[in-house]
């Protein structure tokens, strides 16, 4: 018995490390929707998005966005694909230092954690762990919209994940 108990121990460990991380990131919040991102028909993510006691997005507020990763990506790929997508939706943001500061290689489980605080700036988390804070003016829009705005890659995933 103490053997099971044990095992569920370390099994949930990571999950309520990241709901603490929620917790401390963003007081108040609440998951508002769920979606899996997929690519060519392979699953690439699941995104949670938290707001505030669960409302509705409200870009003027802050939100956090969590993707847990479902295969193993580098930080390059990580890296590029963000640039293309700034670059996709609107002016490149010249902001690839930072993000190869903030962004690591990730496994197959791994969770990055994304809040925004005003306007400006995006603090990370990996599995849990603070990394960094992305800065740059209206990051968080430019940054967000590649998974909540109007131009994304997958209506339904948007949708899903916005809870509507």
């Amino acid at each position: 018995m103490r053997n099971i108990v044990l095992s569920s121990a370390l099994i949930l460990a990571p999950v309520f490390a990241q709901d603490s991380t929620v917790e401390a990131a963003l007081p108040d919040a609440e998951l508002r929707g769920t979606a899996t991102f997929r690519f060519v028909g392979l699953p690439i993510y699941e995104a949670r998005l938290f707001t505030e006691a669960g409302a509705p997005l409200d870009w003027n507020k802050d939100f956090g966005l969590e993707l847990k990763y479902l295969r193993s990506l580098s930080e390059r790929d990580l890296v590029e694909s963000t640039m293309r997508e700034f670059k996709r939706t609107g002016d490149a943001v010249p902001v690839r230092d930072q993000l190869e500061r903030c962004f690591n290689d990730v496994r197959k489980g791994d969770r990055f954690f994304a809040v925004s605080k005003g306007q400006n700036q995006i603090g990370f988390w990996h599995n849990g762990k603070r990394v960094c804070t992305l800065s740059h003016p209206q990051i968080k829009t430019r940054f967000m919209a590649i998974f909540l705005g109007e131009n994304t890659r997958s209506k339904s995933f948007t949708r899903k994940l916005k809870g509507e």
